[in-house]
């Protein structure tokens, strides 16, 4: 499994990006969010990224932040979203407002995305809302998390250790905001962990 790419942007296209990473050309399928803050070609660039493979075909899909590759993972887990249609909403919208959505139960909003019809908004909403978690995030929520910062892996950290993307993302929001901009990853996950078994 490629988890994720760290080389030089070869090529940017509407809808992906070429990454050379030691002399091998990684094409790699991406939201207009995505790349639309990756750079300019010739530039380094580091992305997570999934693999999804098919009787007839492997396509890598490339995120910004790890963050935005778990809506993806969750979202292509809802029947009838496949990863075209999953970066088609993470290019409507960002983590952030897919969260929000979510948690309200706004299925106007998700449908918004190129190819999601009323039906399927509703699908994924119903499906997602028990996996995310009902709670909105409010005005008073904590920034976005800068991709490929300490508290971005950190995320990934908890992701990977089995809570959900808006635990892991509470948890690492409220130890970055105690510890500090400098703080470590190991600092970082171990104290989000105790925050996130409270």
């Amino acid at each position: 499994m490629i988890a994720r790419l760290a080389g030089q942007l070869a090529e940017a296209g509407a809808d992906h990006a070429v990454i050379d990473v030691a002399g091998v050309g990684y094409l790699v399928q991406a939201s207009s969010r995505t790349l639309s803050v990756i750079g300019p070609v010739g530039g380094q660039v580091t992305l997570f990224t999934e693999l999804q493979v098919r009787e007839d075909s492997m396509t890598l899909f490339g995120f910004g932040s790890a963050a935005e590759r778990d809506w993806f993972r969750l979202l292509t887990g809802v029947q009838g979203v496949g990863g075209r249609v999953a970066l088609a909403i993470l290019s409507a919208l960002s983590a952030d407002e897919l969260q929000k959505s979510v948690a309200s139960g706004d299925k106007a909003m998700v449908a918004r995305a190129q190819g999601v019809g009323p039906k399927l908004a509703e699908r994924i909403v119903r499906e997602l809302k028990d996996k995310v978690g009902g709670i909105a995030l409010g005005p008073g929520a904590p920034a976005a998390i800068p991709a490929g910062s300490a508290a971005d892996d950190a995320i990934s950290a908890l992701t990977n250790l089995g809570f959900r993307p808006a635990e892991a993302n509470a948890a690492v929001a409220a130890a970055n905001d105690e510890l500090g901009d400098g703080a470590t990853l190991d600092a970082l996950v171990r104290l989000a962990l105790k925050k996130a078994a409270r």
